[in-house]
C-alpha cells in the first residue's frame, strides 16, 4: 500500500533529519503505536470488568474452560450431542 502524507515543512524536516521517514522507520513508528493502542484498550477493557465486579478468571480456570470448549467443539463436529 502506498501511503502519501502532507507534513508541515518543520515537521518534515526534524523527522528527516532524525532518519525517521525511511519505510523501516515508519513501520517501527507504527508498530509501536497499533502495540500502545491495542494496551489502552486492554487496559480500559480491565477497569470496566473491575468496575462491574467481574472477577478476572484464573490462569488454569481459563485453561479449563478452553479444553471444555474445545472437546465441546469435537463432540458437536464428529456427530454426537
Amino acid at each position: 500500500m502506498k501511503v502519501t502524507w502532507n507534513l508541515p515543512d518543520d515537521i518534515a524536516q526534524r523527522a528527516q533529519d532524525a532518519g525517521l521517514l525511511t519505510q523501516t522507520a515508519i513501520e517501527k513508528l507504527l508498530e509501536a503505536e497499533i502495540r500502545r493502542t491495542a494496551g489502552r484498550s486492554l487496559l480500559t477493557m480491565a477497569e470496566r470488568l473491575h468496575a462491574a465486579g467481574i472477577t478476572p478468571l484464573s490462569a488454569e480456570a481459563l485453561d479449563d474452560l478452553i479444553h471444555a470448549s474445545r472437546a465441546d467443539r469435537k463432540r458437536h463436529s464428529a456427530g454426537g450431542a
